[in-house]
């Protein structure tokens, strides 16, 4: 007979009250309902922070961590297994965890030793290629998965192949609360003898609102007694984003519209009981969202369960709510349809009556404490099924020194960075003013930016936004809008030295702008970056540089991550990627498996660009000339005692002739490392992560000298390595090579997808 698992301690992890947000009030209510329902189980949760100052959480919350900072989710598995808790529970949504799409949550998975019971809250029918991979990863690192919906159950199954087994299909829980009739707490608002109509949550454009004004002309004409109440705070990320752009819109349509005195706006984010009365006080709730793919409303589940009637658009959640009789269904974004569906309740009271009891009824299944006992079954099932070998308590910690990455140290190019762009050159540690600043270099730190974003870093003294605005400014000003081409070269005194750049810096700029479209911080910047990109784009299919290519190629792949069905884009890149395949098979051979006959500099962004575009594109031939071509390019770049030795600037490597071991650049490093990592991520063979180890490892002192290229008190980087020596100046391209590499490599290290 299998015995029972006890449940002594019971974790939670999302966001938190007074954090204010849907998840976090889910959150402390499954906390507090399972801690009522198990009262022998300690309950206790991990919140995740947007802010760095956090907030003023109740004694439930044990643990924070920093949405953007990995180490404190490693950090917060330390603590889970040190605690020694029984199960996690984990809140999951798309947006509320850092790193590309929240994948730095899978690094606190990773470490974990307890079972997971993962609550998602938001499933994608079509994700994109990093969506996918994390969802698979949380899959895999989940014993069990709840969904709230029989919609999202069937989405597990036929989009994720999840097995029945694993999955748990529990509603989103609801107050107990009695039938009441509306009448009697419409007194304490003001809107006695009105029929009220009510929309609450946190505000934005997804919740369709503005369809919901523009039905009320016609609701109003047959029934001037109506009052619309829209209740909520706008959604935090949204505020600080775009401030209130979003509710003065409706205020102004209310008004153009002829019903502002009917619309109350009332921009509070309410306590549980003030909703209670808000909700007592509501005749028909509406709902009328505009994402058929939303499997979980806890607005609508909370008034359903009140016995409200509701209106609301078709999509996953409500479609099974509101069913035999329990409210209506009405098309997207049609105000007339709302207009009817409202107005037959209205003109029909007996109508109302049935679809409140109907709701209330079927509402008790959904309430708290019914609820509650179902994550502790699902928690037990999770436990008996658990067979994971024991870990060390601190393995966040132990894992990570052994791999010997050096911690993110940004103040040389804090230094190196003015109010224009960052400096090209440096004299030893201090910023060269006489060379002034290239597009080259800031798009470099633009790309850092974005990684370091995606990864939670941040230069000790100024925010990473301050830092990638001004890197963006700096290629939003060296685009030349009379041409279409980047110019490169800028002085001191804010003077550009030419017309325009060379193919190399377009690309390069075309590189960073694609990578900001879709990992820039904010909106704002990705659509500049969007627009920038795109205004660039036209020239690259005339460009003879093969490097330029490869970057061009670059950062097509990263916008196309964005934006994959711009057919500029795509056409572009069938159009370089036939060029490289032209130029390989022109020149490779046996012997020399190249593109040309000379390996010069950033040589593996050449394998890089053609195996990333080969694979997105599914061009078998494409991958297989990447890989080939990488495999060389490693073998060359190897001494007889196994360190990496990039080709030397000073002569490069020549077909059938001389190759310089001297001077050794960073970038070729970077590139190597790159293009290693891509390769890994492509083909899973171990053997690639090996060489971009290597090839990392040339910076901290595995090389010809025995000499390290970066320096650990200034964060900056050596020029190169010299027969003798390491040339001291710590310019801004080998300074962002090595700080590029060690966050691809750090990207690497952790269960998160990969960067190109």
């Amino acid at each position: 007979m299998t015995t029972v698992p006890s449940l002594t301690r019971v974790a939670f992890l999302g966001d938190y009250v007074p954090r204010q947000c849907g998840i976090a009030t889910f959150t402390r209510d499954l906390c507090e309902a399972v801690s009522a329902a198990a009262p022998e189980a300690e309950c206790y949760a991990g919140a995740v922070n947007d802010r760095v100052e956090g907030y003023d959480y109740p004694s439930r919350v044990r643990f924070e961590l920093q949405e953007k900072d990995i180490d404190s989710y490693r950090r917060a598995a330390d603590f889970l297994n040190f605690d020694n808790a029984d199960v996690l529970c984990v809140q999951h949504e798309f947006g509320i965890y850092g790193g590309a799409a929240g994948s730095h949550l899978l690094a606190l998975l990773k470490e974990v030793r307890m079972p997971v019971v993962t609550t998602l809250h938001t499933l994608l029918r079509e994700p994109n290629g990093t969506q996918r991979k994390v969802m698979n990863e949380l899959i895999q690192r989940s014993e069990r998965l709840v969904v709230m919906a029989r919609k999202g159950a069937e989405i597990l199954r036929e989009v994720y192949a999840v097995p029945e087994s694993k999955i748990a299909v529990i509603p989103h829980g609801i107050p107990d609360v009695p039938l009441v009739d509306s009448s009697t707490a419409k007194a304490q608002f003001g809107v006695e003898g009105k029929k009220v109509l009510l929309t609450f949550g946190l505000i934005g454009p997804g919740k369709g609102i503005e369809h919901a004004i523009e039905a009320l002309p016609e609701i109003i004409q047959r029934h001037p007694e109506v009052v619309y109440i829209i209740l909520g705070a706008t959604h935090p990320h949204l505020l600080a984003h775009e401030g209130e752009r979003y509710r003065l819109s409706l205020e102004w349509l209310a008004e153009e519209l002829g019903v502002r005195e009917h619309v109350i706006f009332d921009k509070r984010y309410v306590s549980p009981a003030d909703l209670r009365e808000f909700v007592s006080a509501t005749d028909i709730y509406l709902t009328p969202y505009l994402n058929r793919e939303q499997i979980t409303s806890g607005t609508l589940a909370q008034v359903f369960g009140a016995g409200r009637a509701v209106v609301s658009t078709p999509y996953h959640h409500a479609e099974e709510l509101l069913t035999e009789g329990q409210g209506m269904l009405v098309p997207f974004s049609n105000p007339a349809g709302i207009a009817t569906a409202v107005c037959e309740y209205l003109e029909r009271p007996e109508l109302i009556l049935s679809t409140q009891k109907a709701a209330w009824q079927a509402g008790r299944e959904m309430i708290w404490p019914a609820v509650a006992h179902r994550y502790l079954e699902t928690f037990r099932e999770a436990c008996l099924e658990r067979r994971a070998p024991a870990r060390t308590a601190f393995a966040g910690w132990t894992a990570g020194h052994k791999q010997g990455l050096p911690a993110f140290k940004l103040d040389h190019l804090v230094r190196m960075t003015d109010s224009t762009g960052i400096f090209q050159h440096a004299l030893h540690t201090v910023p060269d003013f006489h060379h002034g600043y290239c597009t080259d270099d800031n798009a470099r730190a633009f790309i850092l930016c974005c990684l370091l974003d995606d990864l939670g870093g941040r230069p000790p003294g100024e925010s990473l936004n301050g830092l990638s605005t001004t890197y963006l400014a700096f290629l939003a000003a060296s685009l030349n809008r009379d041409t279409g081409g980047f110019r490169n070269f800028m002085s001191f005194g804010r003077q550009w030295l030419e017309p325009e750049g060379s193919e190399d810096s377009h690309g390069r700029a075309l590189w960073a702008l694609g990578t900001g479209s879709v990992h820039a911080h904010h909106t704002g910047q990705q659509r500049l970056c969007t627009s920038l990109f795109e205004a660039g784009l036209a020239r690259v299919e005339a460009f003879t540089s093969p490097r330029a290519w490869a970057f061009c190629l670059l950062g097509i792949h990263e916008y196309l991550r964005g934006n994959p069905n711009n057919r500029a884009a795509m056409a572009a890149r069938e159009v370089l990627t036939r060029d490289l395949m032209r130029l390989w098979k022109q020149c490779a051979t046996t012997e020399w498996p190249w593109f040309e006959s000379g390996a010069t500099y950033d040589n593996a962004r050449l394998s890089q660009a053609l195996l990333l575009s080969g694979h997105a594109m599914d061009h078998a031939e494409m991958q297989d000339i990447a890989l080939q071509s990488l495999r060389w390019l490693v073998s060359i770049q190897k001494t007889p005692s196994g360190c990496f030795r990039p080709i030397g600037s000073n002569g490069f490597c020549i077909r059938d002739g001389a190759r310089a071991h001297f001077d050794q650049q960073p970038v070729e490093a970077q590139a190597m490392i790159s293009a290693c990592l891509a390769a890994h991520q492509i083909t899973s063979d171990p053997s690639w992560l090996r060489e971009a180890r290597r090839a990392f490892e040339w910076f901290l002192g595995r090389n010809d000298l025995a000499m390290p290229l970066y320096d650990p008190i200034t964060g900056g980087c050596g020029d190169g390595l010299h027969p003798d020596r390491v040339n001291e100046n710590q310019g801004a391209e080998s300074t962002l090579a090595f700080h590029l590499a060690l966050a691809e490599m750090t990207f690497a290290q952790h269960p998160l997808p990969a960067r190109a």
